[in-house]
């Protein structure tokens, strides 16, 4: 049986203003590298394309870096042509400064009005080249969750998606624990409940190669 080639992304990115300040998200990169070790597990060809992250990557896995959704977008699409399943668990920055400045601006100088534009969309980008890849997105989301989910799972072109609330105490970022539900493109759900990022990683690896690669 040929051995499955899994793209996974982990962590945020950050956008700079200039070399010391930036724009991101809470991410630690947890639930990600979590997946990534699930994979590796499972027999599974994993390679891991990470922006920042609180916690070590895992031994045994090609781990890229990727600091800015550019990044990510340039190191993911290297390589998912060669890919059979990308998990896109990163918490990319929506937006980005449209000016970045090569040296530290001055507080005195700072322009409290700093002008925003959309990073690339990793997912939707990709989805326009896949072939006989699966999509696996996630949604971290503080209300509506379900619906909000299944938009995303349209409207990017996804296999499935995995959903958790990031608005409950002790799940999501930061937290050793999740809550995740996952919504599949022909309309099927599986919950995969609450646990620590580890235990939910392995029960949604088992429940993707049952699904696609059975």
């Amino acid at each position: 049986m040929r051995q499955i080639k899994c793209l996974i992304t982990a962590g945020a990115t950050r956008e700079y203003f200039d070399p010391v300040r930036f724009i991101s998200n809470p991410s630690t990169g947890k639930m990600g590298i979590a997946i990534a070790k699930a994979c590796k597990d499972s027999g599974w060809e994993t390679t891991l394309v990470i922006g920042a992250a609180s916690v070590p990557t895992p031994d045994g896995i090609e781990t890229i870096s990727a600091i800015s959704a550019e990044d990510m977008l340039r190191e993911t699409s290297a390589r998912f042509s060669d890919c059979d399943i990308l998990i896109m668990t990163a918490a990319v920055s929506d937006m980005r400064p449209k000016v970045k400045s090569a040296q530290k601006v001055k507080k005195e100088k700072l322009n409290m009005l700093v002008e925003f534009e959309q990073t690339p969309d990793i997912l939707k980008t990709l989805s326009k080249s896949k072939n006989r890849q699966i999509l696996i997105g996630f949604a971290a989301e503080t209300n509506d969750v379900e619906t909000y989910a299944k938009k995303k799972l349209k409207e990017k072109n996804l296999d499935a998606i995995a959903a958790n609330n990031v608005s409950k105490k002790d799940a999501g970022f930061a937290s050793d624990f999740n809550e995740i539900s996952l919504f599949f493109k022909d309309g099927k759900t599986a919950e995969l409940g609450r646990g620590t990022k580890d235990e939910l990683a392995q029960k949604l690896v088992k429940i993707l190669s049952e699904k696609f690669f059975s």
